[in-house]
């Protein structure tokens, strides 16, 4: 490219971006053409996400990468990012200090679209820790910037659990201290009246947390929900069970809490009869105790018997969570054959909105025999969502070595085997499918008639390094479209269209699971890059084959409705 012909991309890239984030002036801190000297190139305005272009050193192994826009990159990393959690090429604090620069950049300068993307990272992707910190430091930043509107909007949105306000406090304390700003007080006042209930209050209300409930109201006063007066009694319940214990009295009307209090002040040494003895499976049940409770409560091992009574009481992945305690313990295989039962059942497992990693986490852990099935069946119904695509589909899943980082998160799995699940499960779903595995080289994984995820996952190998245009060039041949599940820090394509070998009219769909902020392609007519570990994104696929014009996940759900 001559000299005139780079000084004119980057001066229309240095409009584009300014168009897209008012304020952002090129050179500064946090511009993209600050970085590295990349520069940047832009498809058509009907494209999203818009990209940017090869420059040396643009991928972590050193070779030609693509800078996405702010957009993109935050979009990415936020669907893949497991906050505190460290990747093959980048650490923990490096792709934490990202991500909250990205929601910053963004809440001032998109905020609408920076609410949708943290509404959806919650209630879509459920992903918990990512949108809390994004909605703080989304409200952080339009603070700093004297911007007034949707920092309200963005904390409600993100808070769908009764333990979450005090999470957000907890962040927003320990980043910026205990004064707290009108839009974080109003926010969580908001998502604490449709949260707090007597039940929520017996589940997450516990010495453990940061934050109790009585932290929480007292430092946003929220008032009762105008169609929930019952709530005044509990607040004020919930306050006293934080500093004034003696005098906590269970508001008249909740036999919930009122049962949860007759069982906590039980002495010591009675407590194990009272679990165990007949009768005591409902009396657990009547006040709401959970497993975690129970454990502190007893003061003492969780033998056979207490499980078994508590056992009814606990919902699909605490079940999951707790079976190898259960054949510890020595559980009976009737009580065994229920915990069976409801871990396989597809209505639980679709209620318990779990990644399918945390299936296959618990598969490869338990001792016992007696799990295996059902939980390769819970496996299946989790992928409920991952659309059976008509046609042929050619899927590669990357085994390179940044693909095996070490296992993290709440999975205890690493990109290797998330990879592989998803690819798996969207062959065996496809009308026809090639599956293929990729790295230094490539290979066909064979998909067995009538076979299931996890016995194709034992046919999966380490293959080194990237060379995902190789593996596309050798495999293509006339299928529909192309999936590729990575962390698209492809090598040994330099300068070079990683799909030049699949004709443009054929869309291509690459799934990130890092986040990097540069990857292997351009994005364009027919090429996609989607992030994270949610199998409900793969609906997006579908989608746009049929021609929607949503261009986010989120706009995609509202069109669909």
């Amino acid at each position: 490219m001559t000299q005139f012909n780079r000084q004119r991309v980057k001066a229309e890239a240095r409009n584009e971006i300014q168009a897209e984030i008012p304020g952002l002036t090129a050179g500064g801190a946090t511009s993209p053409l600050s970085t590295h000297g990349r520069w940047i190139v832009t498809p058509s305005r009907a494209v999203r996400p818009r990209v940017v272009v090869p420059s040396h050193g643009g991928v972590h192994r050193g070779t030609a990468g693509y800078r996405r826009s702010p957009k993109s990159e935050l979009f990415l990393l936020a669907a893949a990012n497991m906050v505190g959690q460290s990747t093959f090429y980048e650490g923990a604090r490096d792709r934490d200090d990202r991500y909250a620069q990205l929601i910053r950049m963004l809440a001032v300068g998109d905020p609408e679209w920076t609410l949708g993307l943290l509404r959806w990272l919650r209630t879509e992707a459920n992903m918990r820790t990512a949108s809390l910190v994004g909605a703080a430091e989304f409200v952080r930043a339009r603070l700093d910037a004297r911007a007034a509107g949707f920092s309200r909007q963005a904390v409600d949105a993100v808070l769908q659990r009764a333990d979450e306000p005090g999470q957000l406090l907890a962040y927003w304390t320990s980043r910026y201290g205990r004064r707290l700003p009108q839009p974080v007080k109003r926010g969580i006042a908001d998502a604490v009246r449709r949260l707090y209930t007597g039940r929520a209050l017996v589940k997450y209300d516990t010495g453990a947390r940061g934050f109790r409930f009585g932290d929480v109201l007292e430092l946003t006063h929220p008032a009762p929900a105008p169609d929930r007066p019952w709530q005044g009694a509990l607040f004020r319940y919930a306050v006293d069970r934080c500093h004034r214990r003696d005098r906590a009295v269970p508001p008249a009307g909740e036999p919930l809490l009122t049962a949860h209090r007759t069982l906590m002040s039980v002495p010591v040494g009675e407590r194990y009869a009272r679990v165990t003895e007949p009768g005591g499976a409902e009396r657990l049940a009547a006040a709401g105790m959970t497993w975690e409770v129970l454990v502190g409560w007893l003061q003492g091992p969780l033998d056979a018997a207490v499980w078994e009574a508590v056992i009814p009481s606990m919902g699909v992945m605490a079940l999951v969570r707790n079976l190898r305690n259960f054949d510890r313990a020595g559980v009976g295989d009737r009580t065994a054959a229920d915990v069976a039962r409801r871990i396989s059942d597809p209505a639980g497992v679709q209620r318990s909105r779990q990644f399918p990693f945390r299936f296959l986490a618990a598969h490869r852990n338990v001792s016992s025999s007696r799990w295996e099935q059902p939980l390769e069946a819970a496996l299946g119904h989790s992928l409920a969502h991952v659309p059976a695509l008509p046609g042929r589909t050619l899927v590669l899943v990357d085994r390179s070595a940044s693909m095996f980082d070490a296992a993290g998160g709440h999975t205890e799995l690493n990109r290797a085997d998330s990879a592989a699940v998803f690819g798996t499960a969207l062959a065996m779903r496809a009308e026809r499918a090639d599956l293929v595995e990729f790295g230094t080289g490539s290979r066909t994984v064979e998909l067995e008639p009538g076979g299931t995820v996890l016995e194709a996952l034992g046919r999966f190998h380490d293959l080194g390094g990237t060379n995902t245009a190789a593996a596309v060039s050798r495999h293509y041949c006339a299928h529909d479209r192309v999936v590729v599940v990575t962390d698209e820090q492809a090598y040994l394509a330099p300068y070079v269209d990683t799909f030049a070998a699949v004709p443009r009219k054929v869309p291509v769909y690459t799934w990130n699971l890092a986040g990097y902020a540069t990857g292997h392609a351009s994005t364009g007519p027919h090429r996609h890059t989607f992030g994270g570990l949610s199998d409900a994104a793969f609906r997006l696929i579908p989608l746009l084959e049929t021609g929607r014009t949503a261009e986010w996940p989120w706009e995609c759900a509202t069109d669909a409705r």
